[in-house]
């Protein structure tokens, strides 16, 4: 088919901006300014790395100080860093291949597949859990993008355990401070009662100490009376 001046200007131009852009990936890429590229197939997108950009990455993800692991959609370890292995102690032969929910204690499983099936691709999701090793994880994981391929996840583990040994010191350092301010509190309401009563003491013996003055006083009057007849009745005999 014979194709039209315009169809033909038109698609020039299309090739010379695809041109372009090649050109610019490739100045990009010669660069250094790219770690990736991503290119269209009958399977999809799929993304190749370089490698000299990819290197850098590796090293740093083996040799930080936290844990590292790729997770499938079954929650099932397809690669973890040296550092998660000495977390769980165990070679990282043993553990790649393994399901993560086998290190966690039994009551912190229903949290980790709780969370783990509400990981979308926009939202970072941290968890708190406890190891059978007795070690205490803060989790942070998030789902890869969707370009890169399968429906994993990214989960980096830092060890907590003495940050949870002091919350628990904390906890009890607590707990006996409100035992002991029970105890002032309930020596404090009994002082208060025994001043009441001790008030209410005072009040009784100031009373019958007054009727004491009162009778006292009714007395010494009687007393006069009776001597005062009595010198009357000598002076008469």
């Amino acid at each position: 088919m014979t194709k039209t001046k315009e169809q033909l200007i038109s698609e020039n131009e299309e090739l010379l901006s695809r041109l372009a852009e090649t050109e610019e990936a490739l100045i990009s890429i010669r660069s250094g300014e790219v770690d990736a590229i991503v290119i269209s197939g009958a399977k999809g997108e799929q993304v190749y790395s370089l490698s000299s950009a990819e290197t850098p990455y590796r090293t740093f993800i083996e040799k930080m100080s936290e844990g590292a692991v790729t997770l499938s959609k079954e929650g099932i370890i397809i690669y973890c860093n040296r550092r998660f292995a000495e977390f769980v102690h165990e070679p990282i032969e043993r553990v790649i291949g393994s399901y993560f929910k086998r290190f966690i204690v039994p009551n912190d499983k229903s949290k980790f597949d709780k969370l783990f099936a509400q990981n979308t691709h926009n939202k970072n999701n941290v968890l708190i859990i406890s190891l059978i090793n007795s070690l205490y994880l803060k989790l942070s994981f998030q789902l890869l993008p969707a370009y890169l391929q399968g429906d994993y996840c990214i989960l980096v583990a830092t060890d907590i355990t003495e940050m949870k040994k002091e919350e628990k010191k904390l906890l009890e350092l607590h707990s006996l401070l409100e035992k002991k301010l029970d105890v002032i509190q309930r020596l404090r309401m009994q002082l208060i009662d025994k001043k009441i009563d001790l008030k209410i003491e005072i009040n009784k013996l100031q009373i019958t100490n007054n009727k004491l003055v009162r009778e006292i006083a009714r007395h010494k009057l009687v007393e006069a009376e009776l001597k005062q007849k009595l010198k009357h009745k000598k002076a008469t005999t």
